[in-house]
């Protein structure tokens, strides 16, 4: 569903901030992209979608080419970023509906499925607001039901859990395996290692734009913890 191979980005002719990065994301996974500030994860994660442009390498998206047919790729894509800019003056049913209109969610199901999540999320009743006056967890649930209802083959996510409760991170993780049981695949950068290891079918661990460890969670992590492994790789200059 998604391949990165050999993917490198330089903002200036000086250091690579990614260097020669591949990955590979099949339908059914949840991979965890994990590394401390700076280390690429963000760089990585823009290119991705087709918001970045970058040197080397290539990114498909469900076999198509980010570069060469990205339209094609960003209709199979869902982004939420670690914070959203939404459109402050449209109300969050307006928002909702713009969103099923670009990617054209038939009306009755857009409707069930805007109700499904809104309901769990708790933010029914706010639909009718306008997004200005939400809180920046009511803001990060009205993106994440925008992700979802057009049901999206790969969801890419930056710090999906910073801002939320632990009930509406709870009902995330649920929507997410979702997802993935429906053969659709999740790409997604954190800092709780915790959730990783319990979510992740596999991780990948960067550092200074390189990555330093790759695989299934199990094989990462051995006989310790992700947090253990992390800190070990992370402390060792």
């Amino acid at each position: 569903m998604l391949s990165i191979k050999n993917y490198s980005k330089s903002y200036s002719k000086g250091k690579k901030v990614v260097d020669n990065v591949s990955i590979e994301v099949q339908p059914g996974e949840i991979f965890g992209f994990i590394g401390h500030n700076g280390a690429g994860k963000t760089t990585t994660i823009k290119a991705v979608v087709g918001i970045l442009d970058f040197e080397e390498g290539t990114i498909l998206i469900n076999g198509n080419d980010i570069k060469k047919e990205p339209l094609t790729c960003k209709r199979d894509i869902a982004y939420i970023p670690d914070n959203p800019d939404l459109y402050n003056s449209l109300t969050g049913i307006q928002y909702l509906n713009f969103i099923g209109d670009i990617f054209e969610v038939p009306k009755a199901e857009r409707e069930n499925l805007i109700k499904k999540y809104s309901d769990a999320f708790e933010i029914t009743k706010a639909l009718g607001d306008v997004i200005s006056s939400y809180s920046h967890g009511m803001k990060q649930k009205l993106a994440l039901i925008s992700a979802l209802i057009h049901k999206p083959k790969l969801l890419v996510l930056d710090e999906p859990f910073v801002g939320l409760d632990p009930k509406a991170a709870h009902l995330l993780k649920g929507f997410m395996r979702d997802l993935c049981d429906e053969g659709g695949a999740i790409f997604f950068s954190t800092h709780v290692l915790e959730v990783a290891e319990k979510l992740c079918d596999k991780v990948a661990i960067i550092k200074g734009g390189k990555i330093v460890a790759s695989g299934t969670t199990e094989e990462v992590k051995g006989d310790g913890s992700l947090e253990e492994l992390f800190m070990e790789l992370i402390d060792n200059e």
